[in-house]
């Protein structure tokens, strides 16, 4: 079975079909062409989770629970409005926090009332921790939310493993604590799911890949999730950075890699169809996937309009109009990258794969320079197909690189098992390095479809014809 989000789209029931074409989160082909925003008007958690702190004002941090600005529920159908109209390409609204959408019902579903009331197009999603998903199944039927996030780490039902997690929860409000407070979690997590499940609500699960704690347990998880009838399930490596200053972070719990993220993906994959375009979004993300533009709409951009200026601005037929010119594009890109995809043991006719770089801005194209890239797209590729494994982010462009330093080296540590690069352009000097590193860097593939170009690319790097045969 794939991994990958995509790879069995074509053959998904219509209505499931039409619910994710437009979906960033939902789908892997979409996530290179619509845009999503999320308003922070949840502060409140009912939890604690060991590797979250819920910052305020981090605009330099891009992980969940961080926030510039929190926003009213009036403040955020606002904003959503005024980006709406700047951002045509705004196919969804989510409410992801900085705490929990569904520990703040009020602010949550006042917020769904307003946008639904002025941008009847855009799709509504939330995220919760699940502890009180079952007590509001009825107001997300209500205001027709049909796409939600549920964070779930453990299905342990001895509360081991989720006690190690979360130092308490609050529920029937009271403090509880340890292995009794993860039971009564996973108990309600699984609850409010399945009934979810039966509402035709679409889940996807989020869990947090914690090195030496859940990692051998997660294909676990998936495999309850596909039991219960979740649709997709996301692994997030840990990010435990000191100055995140979560608990996990200030006792040592260390990120996790790349190649742990892949490992674990490799072992709920077989289980589940897993998601793996994540960038662990901020709770006031703006734009497409892998990009924020948060800061360009902040409160004073919309603070002194009226809705009936901002509905203007909205522009409800100009967004169609937009949105009917990027189907069209995508029409291109699916025929050129027609029958690309493919199941891993269909991707090589000897069981040889690389792993594939690629530079890219978004549009599904290799459109981005090497020199000011800040994130990798991973694909394996064989001599017969390719599959979308993850995104890496770097630390910095290399044409920003540190005075004094290598500016190189950053990347290449992120890129130590890659051996070919995509990219729409790169100077001979990055280009000379790369080969001495045992990478090679192709530029000649500029301004063309990723998947399609991955694979001729692979094909010329095993030294065999760009064009396979057809048969």
């Amino acid at each position: 079975m794939s991994c990958s989000s995509s790879g069995n789209e074509a053959f998904m029931p219509d209505d499931i079909k039409e619910k994710i074409h437009n979906h960033p989160c939902y789908s892997e082909g979409a996530h290179h062409h619509y845009a999503r925003i999320h308003v922070a008007v949840a502060p409140a958690c009912n939890i604690q989770c060991n590797y979250c702190n819920r910052k305020y004002d981090c605009s330099n941090e891009s992980r969940p629970g961080v926030t510039s600005e929190r926003l009213s529920p009036e403040e955020a159908a606002k904003k959503v409005l005024l980006v709406g109209g700047e951002v045509q390409r705004m196919s969804v609204l989510g409410i992801a926090g900085p705490g929990d959408a569904l520990a703040n019902p009020g602010k949550t579903f006042e917020t769904f009332g307003l946008v639904r009331q002025f941008a009847p197009d855009l799709k509504l999603c939330l995220s919760t921790n699940g502890l009180e998903l079952a007590t509001y199944i009825d107001e997300m039927v209500e205001h027709n939310i049909d796409h939600i996030t549920v964070t779930i780490n453990s299905v342990d039902e001895s509360g081991e493993i989720g006690s190690q997690i979360y130092p308490w929860i609050f529920y029937n409000n009271k403090r509880i604590y340890g292995k009794e407070a993860a039971q009564i979690l996973l108990e309600r997590q699984l609850e409010g799911m399945k009934k979810c499940v039966e509402k035709g609500i679409l889940i996807k699960a989020n869990s947090v890949l914690i090195p030496g704690i859940n990692d051998k347990h997660l294909p676990e998880v998936s495999k309850k999730l596909k039991e219960i009838g979740v649709f997709l399930h996301n692994i997030m490596p840990i990010l435990s950075e000191p100055e995140f200053g979560t608990r996990f972070a200030l006792d040592g719990v260390p990120s996790a890699t790349d190649q742990q993220q892949m490992e674990v993906q490799e072992a709920c994959g077989m289980d589940m169809k897993l998601m793996q375009h994540c960038r662990q979004c901020r709770a006031d993300a703006v734009g497409l996937i892998g990009e924020d533009r948060g800061a360009e709409f902040t409160k004073d951009t919309f603070a002194g309009l009226s809705f009936d200026e901002l509905q203007i601005k909205y522009d409800l037929e100009a967004r169609q109009a937009a949105q009917a010119k990027i189907e069209e594009f995508r029409f291109f890109l699916d025929q050129a990258n027609e029958r690309v995809r493919k199941e891993k043991e269909e991707l090589s006719s000897d069981g040889h794969t690389i792993l594939v770089a690629v530079t890219t801005a978004g549009e599904g194209m290799i459109n981005q320079h090497f020199g000011s890239v800040r994130e990798f797209l991973i694909y394996e590729a064989g001599d017969k197909g390719i599959r979308f494994i993850h995104h890496r982010k770097v630390e910095a462009e290399y044409c920003a690189g540190p005075d004094g330093t290598n500016p190189l080296q950053p990347i290449l540590d992120r890129l130590k098992d890659i051996k070919l690069i995509l990219t729409a352009k790169i100077g001979g000097c990055p280009q000379g390095d790369l080969a001495a590193a045992g990478i090679v860097a192709d530029q000649s593939y500029a301004y063309q479809p990723i998947e399609a170009s991955v694979l001729k690319a692979t094909r010329k790097y095993f030294n065999l014809p760009e064009e396979m045969e057809v048969n």
